[in-house]
């Protein structure tokens, strides 16, 4: 007998937030390959678990291999991957398992998609909307970062804006290589078009400024976290 993922002291009160919350049908796309991902399995059965709360979300599963056409068709490359969108996909992706902290970025994103807005402001989504050139925002987090889902889910409000702009969560345990080559040293670490790096939470308006500055929209400045002097 499997142990579930979901608690049952938090499972009846998840159903009740969903079905308040929901209101648009959601479809959460995960590409796995079982046999030689490690967290695959465990990632299938918290999205299962997930979908059983609301008859608003749906998951679907594909094989990274065998299904290739359509992995490349949502650009993904490595996995776990999990793709929350509607009939609309609006870039929100995130890799690895969306365990510990990370599952408030999934119930976050499964809530924006389902309403179909954000709760950003008015200014920031104008000039999101602005934006012409493609844009890629890497997340990288871990499992235990209390701080990184603020940021996660930050990134993703901004690619629900702008249908040019992609937002990655990635584990960094889950995908050391990747974690190595932008040199991950703390989380959250964000990168925007492999430009514009920094380290830590930033409230929506900086957040918004060094999108801006990978796009070449604004001048380069420094990024200021929350924490710094």
């Amino acid at each position: 007998m499997s142990v579930n993922m979901i608690p049952d002291e938090l499972r009846e009160k998840l159903k009740t937030e969903l079905q308040a919350v929901l209101i648009n049908p959601v479809k959460i796309i995960m590409f796995t390959m079982e046999l030689e991902c490690k967290l695959c399995l465990e990632t299938k059965q918290l999205l299962q678990e997930l979908a059983a709360l609301s008859d608003k979300i749906r998951v679907e599963i594909y094989d990274f291999q065998a299904n290739a056409d359509k992995a490349k068709a949502f650009n993904v490359e490595k996995i776990p991957a999990i793709i929350v969108m509607t009939e609309r996909d609006y870039g929100i992706r995130i890799y690895g398992f969306p365990y510990g902290y990370e599952f408030q970025t999934l119930l976050a994103a499964v809530m924006s998609v389902s309403k179909g807005m954000t709760d950003l402001s008015e200014s920031t989504k104008s000039k999101l909307k602005e934006i012409k050139t493609r844009v890629l925002i890497q997340v990288f987090v871990t499992l235990t970062c209390p701080y990184c889902p603020i940021t996660a889910s930050m990134a993703h409000k901004f690619a629900m804006e702008n249908d040019l702009i992609e937002a990655d969560v990635i584990d960094a345990g889950e995908f050391s290589q990747l974690a190595i080559k932008y040199m991950v040293m703390g989380v959250p670490k964000t990168v925007i078009n492999e430009k514009v790096e920094f380290v830590g939470v930033l409230p929506e308006d900086l957040f918004l400024q060094q999108v801006l500055q990978a796009t070449g929209q604004t001048p380069p400045q420094p990024p200021k976290t929350e924490t710094s002097q």
